[in-house]
């Protein structure tokens, strides 16, 4: 089967996700089994929601042996590499913001191959990059990014998605994708540098 770079982007996507839930695990000083299973549940819990509603059997990951040896590797990198509780956060920030950058339009892509509309595709790709940090969070007894008073997390996913599709109707499907992807990791930055927050209830 061709290689398309929807499929690099989800691949990359795992990968960085899979090393930020490692890197939640080591600064909850959990050991390499709890590491594993925080790198499996960011790296595959926003994919496996998106696939469950789209009706997708079996979910992405189950006979992807390449996704499941990325996070292997991810988690060794990660136990492997020492390092001080402030570079932890720093590479948590990092790692996640690319994350979300490439779940987000690879959640997307995805979404409208197997037939959703662009607006539930928008909703999919925002879901497919932030369900599985939220989960990883509450199994790790943290606050979500997600659900941080003012955090521009979701929303930065949104302003991304919102960009491929537009994009996408006057650029080819590749060069949309790369564009978003950037402009999703670099929003997220800026947000957090800047300290921008979204209204409170």
């Amino acid at each position: 089967m061709e290689t398309t770079i929807a499929d690099i982007i989800i691949y990359i996507g795992i990968f960085v996700f899979a090393m930020t839930g490692s890197l939640k695990a080591r600064a909850h000083e959990m050991d390499i089994l709890g590491g594993l299973v925080l790198a499996f549940v960011t790296a595959y819990g926003g994919g496996t929601v998106r696939d469950v509603l789209l009706g997708v059997k079996p979910v992405n990951w189950i006979n992807n042996n390449l996704s499941i040896v990325l996070v292997l590797i991810a988690t060794c990198i990660i136990f492997l590499t020492k390092s001080n509780l402030a570079k932890v956060r720093k590479g948590i920030f990092i790692t996640d913001a690319i994350g979300l950058g490439m779940f987000t339009i690879g959640g997307i892509e995805r979404s409208l191959m197997y037939g959703a509309n662009k607006p539930f595709a928008l909703l999919l790709g925002v879901m497919t990059a932030t369900f599985g940090g939220l989960l990883a969070d509450i199994i790790s007894n943290r606050e979500p990014e997600l659900l941080k008073n003012g955090e521009m997390y979701a929303t930065v996913c949104a302003i991304g998605g919102l960009v491929y599709l537009i994009l996408n109707m006057v650029l080819n499907d590749n060069v949309s994708m790369i564009i978003a992807v950037l402009v999703t990791v670099a929003v997220r930055i800026w947000s957090k540098w800047k300290n921008w927050s979204v209204p409170k209830m």
